[in-house]
C-alpha cells in the first residue's frame, strides 16, 4: 500500500542552488559531462559529482558512459515538463552583473525547452504558423500544414501515429504565450538546428537564430527577423 506523493522528497532535490543550476542547464535536452555541468555551476568537478549522484539517486537524471566520461541528461520529458511548470511559479534571481544580464536576455530571446524551441524566437515562429495558415489556433496540422512540414523533410503523419502527442501548447515561462511542444515541435526544432538555422551553445539551453535561419524563417513562414528581437522593456527589466 502507498500513501500520498512524496512532494517533500523532490522539494529536497531542487532546494539546493547547483542541483537547481545543473536541472537548468540540462533543459537543452542533450547529453552533457559532469565537467561541464561543474563550470556551469561554478562547483568543483567533486562537488558537482556528489550533487549529480543525488539527482540521478533521486530519479531526476539519467547517466550514460562513454569511454571515461559520465554523460547526463534528464530522465524523461516529463521531468523537463514539471521543471518548466516551477519556472512559471519561481521568482526571478537577481541580476548583478553585465554577463548575467546577457544570459538572460540571451535565454529570453531564444532557448531548448527540453527539445523544442522558447523563448521569443519559439513563441514568434508558433504564432507564424499559425498565421500562415500552417497550424490552426488549436496547433491542429492543417493540409498546408503538412505539405509545408514535409517540404522540410518532416512527416507529420507518421509523428501523428506516435504515442508522444503530434501537437501540444506549451506555455512561455518568459514570453507569457504559448510555443509549440509535441513531437512536431521537437521535429522541427531539431531540423532547425541541422539546418543551421538555430546556432546552439555547449552545455547551454541557450540558442540563436542565424542570419540564414532569419531569412529563411522570412522566406518560408513570412516571419519578420524584427519580431524575434527582445523589446527595448525586457532588455531594461
Amino acid at each position: 500500500m502507498t500513501g500520498e506523493a512524496d512532494l517533500a522528497a523532490i522539494g529536497t532535490l531542487l532546494a539546493d542552488r547547483t542541483r537547481a543550476t545543473i536541472l537548468l542547464t540540462l533543459l537543452h535536452g542533450g547529453l552533457t559531462p559532469a565537467s561541464q555541468l561543474a563550470a556551469r555551476a561554478g562547483v568543483s568537478r567533486s562537488l558537482a559529482s556528489m550533487h549529480l549522484s543525488k539527482l540521478v539517486d533521486g530519479g531526476m537524471l539519467a547517466v550514460e558512459p562513454r569511454g571515461r566520461q559520465r554523460l547526463y541528461r534528464l530522465a524523461s520529458q516529463r521531468i523537463a515538463d514539471a521543471l518548466e511548470v516551477l519556472i512559471l511559479l519561481a521568482p526571478t534571481s537577481p541580476v548583478s552583473s553585465l554577463r548575467a544580464s546577457r544570459e538572460r536576455d540571451d535565454l529570453r530571446r531564444g532557448r531548448l525547452c527540453y527539445d523544442h524551441l522558447a523563448g521569443r524566437a519559439g513563441v514568434v515562429l508558433t504564432e507564424g504558423l499559425v498565421a500562415r495558415g500552417l497550424l490552426t489556433p488549436s496547433y491542429a496540422v492543417t493540409r498546408a500544414g503538412r505539405v509545408a512540414f514535409n517540404a522540410l523533410g518532416i512527416d507529420a503523419d507518421a509523428l501523428a501515429a506516435a504515442p508522444r502527442p503530434l501537437t501540444r501548447a506549451c506555455l512561455d515561462w518568459s514570453e507569457r504565450r504559448h510555443h509549440l511542444a509535441g513531437g512536431l515541435g521537437a521535429a522541427l526544432t531539431a531540423e532547425l538546428i541541422r539546418r543551421g538555422w538555430l546556432g546552439t551553445r555547449e552545455a547551454s539551453r541557450v540558442v540563436g537564430v542565424t542570419p540564414a535561419g532569419q531569412a529563411a524563417l522570412h522566406e518560408r513562414f513570412g516571419i519578420e527577423p524584427a519580431l524575434l528581437e527582445l523589446p527595448a522593456e525586457a532588455i531594461a527589466a
